[in-house]
């Protein structure tokens, strides 16, 4: 246990050393949210998906595949529609936002950018888009701080609330000093360790079980069923069970922190090189995250908490000091999304909401700090939220998804290639999307039609709440022109 704390230490200590490499250079915003827009093609495609995954990667989504059958067929085609949502992603959005971003005066945040687009003078978009982030964001955060006070009272004992306010503080550090720089280049890191960390623990618990065949011997003998692919319910496919999973890909489009990491990017055209390397590592480290619920299952049957899978198995199998170092990987994954969520809350509440109501300058230092006291302040109610230690990592981050994928989704695909879109049917979507959304949450307790994902109807709402209030209004020439210009080829400003 001494080692294993040693090794979480050093850990701890480099990425705090990094914060604090990064502090003195980070002047403005463009620096603190964006990096400057410097980011290389590795660099760019091993922070957005190691930002994107979370602690939910390792704990979230091998606890839903612990259970078996129904579990596993959701955790299977929730992997699925991220795959799906990651590859769509790159494919369409990463470059076109890059450039629309620049073009559009700068925009360094999607409140920022909304607002140009639209060049919406009375600040409605950036308002609205900024308190849906501090709300969404609020949950998502609050589901890494719970992810981490799993990791910490499940390996060294700690009480939940101790690990809680533990794990928060370590996050909060490093991400109020350095920033966007200081976040990307911990995200990489925490990305390779992932990486490596979750091939490893399926492939042991494997050869330790004497191979495939006697895993699959013993999950036979822990269900009668056969381990299907599909989810079944009555004899048939579970058709909104199934929709559920992929609808998980709806979500990317409106991710505001994975969004950030394709807006600071140095060159578009680095984009392609980016999404070779993201799709390799989402589609590995998915499905070795899957394969460790359905495999722990069969090497340890009767945990009374799935999510606790991933952390159990690496104190059965390894000495300390390689338990150590597979156990930070969680630590990684929880640390690299955290930080940049509160970034992104940060710049929101700073930028969009700040600035705005008190006429302030955006260029000054004074922004830098108190986009750094709002990390502070937003990690408080973050703590506050997840201070219930029965909180679902899995629940938690899927209400954040699908509010942001319901909210922003539909507006950042249609804002990205559609001319006709105008600021009403922007500022209709986005509340339609987002309302929706969160009615159909406080309904899943009814069962029927509530059951599905309720990022399925936001989107769909958003979408046609889009259309509707475009086709019923005018778009101004400028805003016509301004996005034939983004078409065009890129050249470095």
């Amino acid at each position: 246990m001494i080692t294993i704390a040693i090794v979480f230490i050093l850990y701890l200590v480099l990425m705090v050393a990094i914060g604090l490499k990064f502090y003195s250079k980070t002047s403005n915003l463009n620096d603190y949210f964006l990096g400057g827009r410097n980011l290389g093609s590795w660099l760019t495609a091993l922070s957005a998906q190691a930002s994107d995954m979370s602690g939910w990667l390792l704990i979230g989504l091998p606890g839903t595949a612990y259970v078996i059958y129904t579990g596993t067929s959701e955790a299977i085609w929730t992997a699925v529609g991220l795959v799906i949502g990651t590859y769509l992603n790159w494919l369409f959005v990463a470059k076109r936002l890059r450039k629309y971003t620049e073009v559009s005066g700068n925009s360094i945040t999607i409140p920022d950018f909304l607002e140009n687009r639209f060049k919406d003078s009375k600040h409605i978009l950036r308002i609205i888009s900024a308190v849906f982030i501090v709300i969404f964001f609020l949950v998502y955060t609050s589901s890494q701080f719970s992810a981490g006070a799993k990791l910490f009272s499940t390996v060294f004992g700690l009480n939940y609330t101790t690990g809680l306010i533990l794990g928060a503080a370590i996050i909060v550090s490093y991400t109020a000093l350095g920033g966007f720089s200081a976040v990307c280049w911990t995200d990489a890191i925490q990305g390779g360790i992932m990486f490596f960390a979750l091939l490893a623990v399926p492939f042991m618990a494997m050869h330790e079980m004497g191979g495939i065949g006697e895993v699959s011997t013993r999950l036979a003998q822990l269900t009668p069923e056969s381990l299907g692919f599909f989810p079944m319910k009555n004899g048939a496919i579970d058709s909104m069970l199934l929709a559920s999973g992929l609808g998980w890909g709806l979500g990317y489009f409106g991710q505001p922190h994975i969004l950030a990491r394709f807006m600071a990017i140095q060159s578009p055209d680095m984009i392609r090189k980016s999404r070779i390397i993201a799709m390799i590592w989402v589609i590995i480290t998915l499905t070795a995250a899957v394969a460790i619920g359905v495999i722990g299952k069969a090497y340890m049957p009767d945990l009374t908490d799935g999510e606790t899978i991933y952390m159990t198995m690496i104190n059965a199998m390894f000495p300390d000091v390689i338990a150590g170092i597979l156990l930070t990987a969680i630590l990684a994954a929880i640390m690299s999304t955290a930080s940049s969520q509160l970034l992104v809350t940060a710049s929101s509440a700073s930028r969009d909401l700040y600035a705005l109501l008190f006429k302030k300058s955006t260029n000054g230092t004074e922004i830098v700090w108190v986009s750094r006291i709002t990390v502070l302040v937003i990690s408080l109610i973050a703590i506050a939220i997840a201070m219930d230690a029965n909180s679902s990592v899995f629940g938690l981050v899927a209400c954040a998804w699908g509010g942001f994928g319901a909210a922003f989704g539909p507006l950042i695909l249609f804002s990205l290639f559609w001319k006709r879109i105008t600021v009403q049917g922007a500022i209709g979507g986005m509340i339609v999307g987002g309302v929706v959304d969160l009615f159909w949450y406080s309904m899943k307790a009814h069962g029927g039609i509530f059951s599905v994902y309720e990022i399925i109807p936001g989107f769909i709402a958003s979408t046609a709440a889009i259309i509707i209030f475009s086709l019923c209004t005018k778009v101004s020439q400028e805003i016509e022109d301004e996005f034939e210009e983004s078409k065009k080829p890129w050249a470095k400003k």
